[in-house]
């Protein structure tokens, strides 16, 4: 009897679990029982890989970067002390000069005229007071002769008038005596005034010739200005005068640098500002020597803030004894804080054991292979991805800071490639 379509397709369905039971060995079981098994996945074969870093102090936060501009140390303006013609200007922009060097030189003819005349002029008012001296010496010799005389009238007179006593003389004749006493008497006084009218001249003649070789210093000094010298030891900045211009006292001719150091102002806001400290170390960056940074120090900081931006100007001094360094380069300051104490590492190295207070997991190289030592250590602040290590950790240890699965004390490991070590890790 031949079998219906449909109920043969049913019975071949109902056959095929069958068979595929019979088809799998004893105690096979599927792939998917066989991932659940208690443990998990495949064991790891070998010690766990790690890379390690070299614990350094250092400081939380990012150091901030301030812009500014090189200066000259100083700027000095050399200015024309005298009038006259500029002849000639011996130096350009970018000469280096020395202090007393001459630089330029004024047209001078009017003022040697003018102190050949003054020094005519002193040479006549030196013999007038030659010639004053000379009077009050004749005064002092006519004083001394009159006061022989009044020596010598005395004596007569008094003799005179002994003799008149005894009536040897007339009356007459003593009294003619005391009279040529009186003269003789007011003889010397006069000649006596005569010296001192004759001192009072002299004074008054040396006192015209100091007068005028005040002048004459004068004139000469205006003299020297015509010659223009530098003020400082530096450079060339600017030249804002031409040979031929006519130079006023006080107007300028070049303007100079001095570069043995530059100085670099930077504005710090005023929340900054309590950082920053007069005589505080900077590093300088330029563009101009990228690979060369430079040290400096806050020179001085501006009693006043700017009204509108509330940023105080801040003066960086920075030595330049090569003179590398020159005017209008960009510079790039960062402040440096004080010493740093207190070993910074990264937060990751505290997350690689199980244990519940902070743990990091120094390298133990003393052994045939590197281990671990869990070490525990008291934490301060965390910024930026770091954590400060207050103690139970040292500059100069080896640590962990990542792993590729976690770590136990005394647990052997294998350096990577990119590890730091204090020495040398063993092959």
């Amino acid at each position: 009897m031949a079998i219906p379509r449909p109920l043969t397709v049913l019975m071949v369905l109902a056959m095929v679990p069958s068979a595929v039971s019979c088809s799998l060995p004893v105690g096979s079981q599927p792939q998917t029982q066989a991932q659940s098994r208690p443990g998990g996945g495949p064991s790891q074969d070998g010690p766990t890989s790690v890379e390690t870093a070299i614990a350094q102090t250092g400081s939380l936060e990012s150091a901030k970067e301030f812009t500014g501009t090189t200066q000259p140390a100083r700027l000095v303006a050399l200015r024309a002390q005298t009038e006259g013609q500029l002849l000639n200007l011996a130096v350009d922009v970018g000469d280096t000069v020395s202090q007393g060097q001459a630089l330029g030189q004024l047209d001078d003819r009017l003022l040697v005229a003018s102190l050949r005349q003054a020094e005519a002029e002193l040479a006549s008012r030196r013999s007038a007071v030659a010639q004053a001296q000379a009077e009050v010496s004749n005064s002092q010799a006519q004083a001394a002769q009159a006061s022989v005389q009044l020596q010598q009238a005395i004596a007569d007179a008094e003799r005179f008038q002994q003799l008149a006593t005894d009536g040897a003389v007339t009356t007459q004749q003593a009294e003619q005596a005391q009279t040529e006493r009186l003269a003789a008497e007011q003889a010397l006084r006069s000649a006596e005034e005569q010296v001192r009218t004759r001192q009072q001249a002299v004074r008054a003649a040396q006192a015209q010739v100091v007068a005028q070789e005040a002048t004459v210093a004068e004139v000469g000094q205006r003299r020297a200005y015509s010659t223009l010298k530098a003020p400082i030891n530096g450079a060339v900045l600017e030249r804002l005068r031409q040979p031929g211009d006519l130079v006023r006292p006080g107007e300028e001719v070049v303007q100079l640098g001095d570069f043995s150091g530059v100085k670099v102002v930077v504005p710090v806001s005023e929340l900054e500002l309590s950082r920053v400290t007069v005589g505080q170390s900077v590093q300088v960056r330029l563009d101009a020597f990228p690979d060369r940074p430079f040290s400096g120090q806050v020179a001085r900081i501006a009693p006043a803030a700017d009204a509108a931006a509330r940023l105080v100007p801040v003066e960086i001094y920075v030595p330049n004894g090569d003179r590398r360094i020159t005017g209008g380069l960009l510079a790039r300051v960062t402040f440096q804080s004080g010493p740093q104490t207190r070993v910074v590492v990264s937060e990751q190295a505290l997350e690689l054991g199980e244990a519940p207070e902070p743990t990091v997991f120094v390298l133990d190289q003393s052994g045939e292979s590197p281990k671990v030592v869990a070490r525990t250590v008291q934490v301060g602040d965390r910024a930026n991805g770091n954590v400060e290590i207050l103690s139970g950790l040292k500059p100069g240890e080896t640590l962990v800071t990542r792993s590729s699965g976690p770590l136990s004390d005394g647990q052997s490991v294998k350096l990577s490639l990119l590890s730091e070590t204090s020495s040398p890790a063993p092959q």
